[in-house]
């Protein structure tokens, strides 16, 4: 398949899944959020992980409070996002509690780095949550379109997993050569996991 990578056509898919994202609302949002949830703990990978990295999700995003908070409870370590001003990469920090969290400039809470230690390297057993506008049957994902995540995934050796409303599935999505698949990618109606080079 020719590699796609117009920044129009993502500009336009964004605006497309974003307005999708913001029509699910109240019960209907919470159940699917829920449903996801379920699936994500239920997997091997996860429950075999004694460390979580994901995002700390926004309103319109799948929720990843429940997971961030089953992961304690199940004795795993977390850690989550801080981007780097003045760049387009991030470093993760773990969180023991949501009060380590803090609102960044875009709105999006981060740790308080003076508070939280920072995962010094990519643990290959650790799970990673990866968040995305989109997702594509080949496990490739539509961003925000700052390439945060395409950085932190290009050396990443652990498991992948990204969750997205099943609404916001396409059969392929626009892509840049650098870009990595996730290893499986979960919606509130199912499982699709994702062969990679690597296997």
């Amino acid at each position: 398949m020719p590699i796609r990578n117009t920044k129009e056509e993502k500009n336009c898919l964004r605006t497309k899944f974003r307005s999708i994202r913001r029509s699910i609302t109240g019960e209907e949002k919470k159940n699917r959020d829920f449903c996801i949830f379920k699936k994500v703990v239920s997997l091997f990978q996860y429950k075999k992980s004694p460390l979580l990295l994901t995002y700390v999700s926004k309103d319109e995003e799948v929720d990843t409070f429940m997971l961030i908070k089953r992961a304690w409870k199940d004795g795993k370590k977390v850690a989550v996002p801080k981007c780097i001003d003045g760049t387009c990469e991030m470093d993760f920090y773990y969180i023991t509690s949501f009060d380590q969290l803090e609102k960044s400039s875009f709105g999006v809470l981060e740790p308080k780095t003076e508070e939280c230690v920072r995962l010094t390297d990519k643990p290959a057993d650790s799970f990673c949550v990866v968040p995305g506008m989109a997702f594509d049957c080949q496990g490739f994902r539509l961003g925000y379109g700052k390439g945060y995540y395409d950085r932190f995934l290009s050396d990443y050796e652990g498991f992948t997993a990204g969750i997205c409303y099943s609404d916001c599935v396409k059969w392929s999505l626009p892509r840049g050569r650098y870009d990595r698949p996730i290893a499986m990618l979960i919606t509130e109606k199912y499982f699709r996991r994702i062969r990679t080079s690597k296997e």
